[in-house]
């Protein structure tokens, strides 16, 4: 590989590979990065709903210790 692009302008390297690569590669990175995201965000809103219970829940069954627990 390092033969082939031994004799090349520097251009063709680092230009014209790269733009034929986003070109062909384009929709595939697209997807990728629109799933990454879309799987954080489902992560986020997954955490604040639980952290949003979990407040709710001790907020309103109290610390106090008379109480009988499980």
């Amino acid at each position: 590989m390092r033969e082939i692009f031994a004799g090349l302008p520097w251009w063709v390297k680092w230009v014209a590979v790269p733009v034929i690569a986003l070109v062909v590669f384009g929709g595939l990175i697209a997807s990728v990065v629109g799933f990454v995201i879309g799987l954080l965000f489902k992560v986020l809103v997954f955490v604040a709903l639980v952290g949003g219970l979990i407040y709710i829940v001790r907020k309103f069954t109290g610390n106090s210790s008379s109480r009988s627990g499980w």
